[in-house]
């Protein structure tokens, strides 16, 4: 398995990690049983990072990644646990709460949940802008202190917020959605990062399944939060999946899937990036996993930016409410 270090002070990671967040919620009902096999193939693969949030499937997530990790050595995985969400019953978005005292409980929740005594990537799923980031990352410093956290990442957040985050303590990776659809970061947020040292870890890398061969909007669950995002409806998703129609002529052109094709091009992006692959089922992993032996020339590279267009993208990746949450979409 090839590895990439997260970021000058970030723990080393296979070049790809593991989103574990379909296996819960927002897609749909997952199978319980493909979802832990899942989770075997990839720690047995090499991929030893595994990323999930507290508020996935209103905790079932981190339990369901604390099962398989009875069946490891938990020394050789990198679990990286998102807080802050704040979700009611019937599972409706709250806001977020990132002040220190809640920063400790969401830890000490997710520690019991995962069976373990450390984390070792923590961060705020989105900006609290009821609070100072320095008072959030400040808390998570405590925890790093006291032994319960490892390393601090980021998510989401502005190039100015992660400058803040980091004088405060080091942070070893920003998490933020990076694909051939989603390229804002190029900006300036990336460029901060590298300035920085700190690794990306990107998420999205397939437009939540757009960009692969085995879309279908009738395939679209109850629940599955797509039928909601701008990027799926009426004529934005028409448009979007003529770019991916482009892709997949230069993918069958190289003899690999359209999947393996936008992995294989964040993964040349730079060495400070880790891809997290969002899957459910074993045949997507092995799919994916297929990706780390794509090479890349220069020209491959320029036609693909030329089948998909920086920005070429229609619609928002986000529903408006959503978007507003995004310090990382204001500057």
């Amino acid at each position: 398995m090839q590895q990439r270090t997260l970021g000058n002070t970030g723990p080393t990671s296979a070049a790809l990690g593991l989103g574990c967040m379909g296996m819960s919620d927002f897609y749909g009902p997952a199978d319980r049983a493909e979802s832990l096999a899942t989770l075997d193939a990839a720690l047995d693969a090499g991929i030893n990072l595994l990323d999930t949030g507290d508020f996935y499937g209103m905790g079932h997530n981190e339990m369901l990644i604390g099962e398989a990790l009875q069946r490891h050595a938990r020394d050789k995985i990198i679990l990286s646990v998102k807080f802050g969400a704040q979700r009611d019953p019937g599972r409706n978005w709250l806001g977020f709460d990132a002040r220190p005292a809640a920063v400790k409980t969401a830890l000490a929740y997710s520690l019991k949940r995962l069976g373990t005594d450390y984390i070792d990537i923590y961060r705020p799923a989105r900006l609290d802008p009821n609070v100072p980031v320095e008072d959030t990352i400040g808390a998570i410093a405590d925890m790093v202190k006291a032994g319960y956290v490892r390393h601090i990442g980021l998510s989401e957040v502005s190039s100015a917020t992660i400058r803040r985050a980091a004088a405060v303590h080091p942070i070893c990776d920003l998490q933020i959605e990076y694909s051939l659809m989603s390229r804002a970061i190029e900006g300036s947020i990336l460029p901060t990062c590298r300035t920085l040292g700190i690794g990306i870890t990107a998420y999205g890398v397939l437009c939540r399944g757009l960009i692969s061969d085995a879309w279908s909007s009738t395939a679209l669950a109850p629940g599955d939060f797509r039928s909601y995002s701008p990027r799926f409806q009426g004529e934005n998703l028409d448009a979007n999946l003529k770019l991916v129609d482009q892709l997949r002529t230069l993918a069958t052109q190289k003899q690999i899937s359209v999947a393996q094709l936008a992995i294989a091009w964040l993964l040349h992006r730079g060495e400070d990036i880790v891809p997290l692959v969002g899957i459910r089922r074993r045949k997507n992993l092995t799919d994916s996993l297929g990706a780390l032996a794509v090479r890349l020339s220069a020209d491959d590279i320029a036609a693909i930016e030329t089948a998909m267009p920086k920005d070429s993208a229609a619609g928002t990746r986000y529903a408006a409410m959503q978007m507003a949450h995004l310090d990382s979409e204001h500057g």
